[in-house]
């Protein structure tokens, strides 16, 4: 049976269970969905992983980070030593978690958690040049891709995207305006938390690399002009996810902007997609609502890293068994008169 045939399967299935109807909420939608991506009337969710892709932004330049530029690279190696919140975290949820650098500056030491596919170190300033060319978008997007595969293979069941990048909310500011055709006004926030002159500047960055934009240009094209490497990776993450049929789990609103760029280049990956939670940066909302998601959790989150991703991961394992309940018919108990 195929995605639709199983989905409406698991709907009738889900209808007899030995419990009232819809008195499990959103949750039931969410198991009926694991059902039809795995093509199965029962699924199984085990193991997670987050792929964490790291870079540099040019943009910093423009005083758009409350952060230095250094901050990258140094939590990179946080990442990697299992210092940082998404190692707890995920540590907690049944995730692994995977380091990719795809042009963070400054060499990082061998680790057997790091996937070194450095494109270049650090885009270029998008207020005021191309972020990168199509060729280097293109390898970030086969790095994000040949991570997945590894994070698969090693028997990933669930599949997140985590992000680090000073100045990266500049990024996904400039891409999801471009893709969604918002003005910087109504995607820009304060990211990690510059005060009202550092959003003066954000916007402006993000209005100048929108103005260089051309109508009609493919979205890996726009993605090179106004986006970040690690977002690009990001893309190339849930396109892989995508096509070897894993349910797969956004963060917040850097990794949901990268993945709305690989629905712009997979639009069939939307029904795989599941909004881990919602984020305070506001144009994370924009975005959920273009993907059609409601997110599982709103817990005020704004850090990244795929925090908010592996905190649902829980969730949609216990939306999976519920699949897994008797109908009243196998339980013998009696349904509604």
């Amino acid at each position: 049976m195929g995605y639709q045939e199983v989905l409406q399967a698991a709907r009738e299935r889900m209808e007899r269970l030995t419990k009232p109807p819809r008195s499990l909420g959103h949750l039931e939608e969410v198991a009926v969905r694991l059902a039809a991506i795995q093509g199965r009337l029962k699924p199984e969710l085990g193991l997670g992983a987050v792929v964490v892709a790291a870079a540099d932004h040019g943009v910093v330049a423009e005083g758009v980070s409350a952060y230095p530029q250094e901050v990258t690279y140094q939590m990179v190696l946080n990442f990697l030593r299992g210092g940082a919140a998404i190692n707890q975290l995920a540590q907690v949820a049944g995730a692994r978690v995977y380091v990719l650098d795809v042009g963070v500056k400054g060499d990082l030491p061998q680790h057997p958690g790091l996937l070194k596919r450095k494109v270049r170190p650090g885009t270029g300033n998008l207020a005021r040049e191309a972020a990168m060319t199509l060729e280097e978008a293109e390898k970030a997007l086969l790095a994000g891709q040949e991570a997945a595969r590894i994070a698969i293979a090693q028997g990933a069941t669930l599949l997140a995207a985590g992000d680090m990048g000073i100045g990266n909310t500049t990024a996904a500011s400039a891409l999801t305006a471009a893709l969604l055709g918002l003005s910087p006004e109504r995607v820009v926030g304060p990211g990690t938390g510059v005060g009202e002159e550092g959003l003066r500047r954000k916007r402006e960055a993000v209005a100048q690399a929108l103005s260089r934009l051309r109508p009609g240009e493919h979205p890996l094209e726009v993605a090179a002009e106004v986006g970040g490497l690690e977002l690009v990776a990001i893309a190339g993450v849930y396109l892989e996810g995508y096509r070897q049929g894993l349910p797969l789990v956004l963060d917040g609103f850097p990794v949901s902007a990268g993945a709305l760029l690989a629905y712009r280049l997979e639009p069939g990956l939307k029904e795989y997609l599941f909004a881990g939670h919602l984020s305070r940066e506001p144009g994370h909302r924009y975005i959920l609502e273009a993907l059609g998601l409601r997110p599982l959790l709103d817990l005020h989150l704004a850090l990244g890293e795929g925090t908010g991703a592996v905190l649902a991961m829980p969730l949609l394992r216990a939306a999976a068994r519920i699949l897994h309940m008797a109908t009243f018919e196998e339980a013998g108990v009696s349904d509604r008169q």
